[in-house]
């Protein structure tokens, strides 16, 4: 069973950066895709990027080129970049595998880009 805990979120301004961690409590190292979520207040939870185990990464149209995603086995750990923000980034952020699994939501964390 693996447990996935986010952290890392806060209050940025627009053009801000933020880096997201997520730290699992068991063994990340079989599960070949992992990927990071996110659910904006009145909208549908959307996949925002993802990293196989050998490193290849896919990313949504609204965040190609401004967050990047690793992730790091040895230590249990997917990180996520986010750097030139915007207000419509503003969202709780989950870390999960992808396709994902019901009983891995964490608690996410509050991204807020506000000025």
């Amino acid at each position: 069973q693996v447990q996935l805990v986010e952290s890392g979120g806060g209050l940025v301004q627009p053009g801000g950066s933020l880096r997201l961690s997520c730290a699992a409590s068991g063994s990340i190292f079989r599960i070949n895709v992992m990927g990071w979520y996110r659910r904006a207040p009145g909208k549908q939870r959307e996949l925002v990027a993802s990293i196989t185990s050998g490193g290849a990464t896919n990313y949504a149209d609204s965040v190609k080129g401004r967050f990047a995603i690793s992730r790091d086995n040895s230590k249990n750990t997917v990180y996520l970049q986010m750097n030139s923000l915007k207000p419509e980034d503003t969202a709780v952020y989950y870390c999960n595998t992808v396709p994902y699994r019901n009983n891995y939501w964490g608690q996410g964390t509050q991204v807020t880009v506000s000025s």
